[in-house]
């Protein structure tokens, strides 16, 4: 199964429900269900941000699932800052042109510790979900 590293809160953030867009510098043709793994890196000013203790994180480990069912290019930063409650992200339009659009997130029941890799990356096992 495919799964696609993020820095905490935005792993959570996805696996909690609250983020249903997913910045990239890069575009994907993948669509489909996928697992979320958090890296063991954790962006405190986003954790400031969206008031989340970086303690209470999981980190190097696959916390859930998502499905991905489209992909979306920002043109411009108002379409951008439009989606910020979506995608949870500073203003950084300039950096990030793709949204990846996800929907059915969920955690998973106990999360599964592993390295994270680039890009998406292929796992061959999963525990049952929440």
């Amino acid at each position: 199964m495919k799964c696609l590293s993020l820095k905490q809160p935005y792993a959570e953030l996805i696996v909690s429900g609250k983020k249903t867009i997913e910045l990239r510098t890069w575009n994907t043709k993948f669509r489909g269900e996928f697992l979320i793994h958090a890296s063991r890196t954790v962006d405190k000013e986003a954790c400031e941000r969206n008031m989340i203790d970086p303690e209470s994180l999981m980190t190097g480990a696959i916390v859930g699932k998502s499905n991905l069912y489209d992909v979306k290019t920002y043109y411009s930063k108002n379409s951008f800052l439009g989606d910020r409650n979506k995608h949870f992200a500073d203003s950084n339009f300039t950096k990030y042109k793709y949204g990846f659009l996800l929907k059915e997130s969920k955690r998973l029941k106990k999360p599964i510790p592993l390295l994270g890799k680039l890009g998406f990356f292929n796992v061959e096992y999963y525990y049952e979900l929440t």
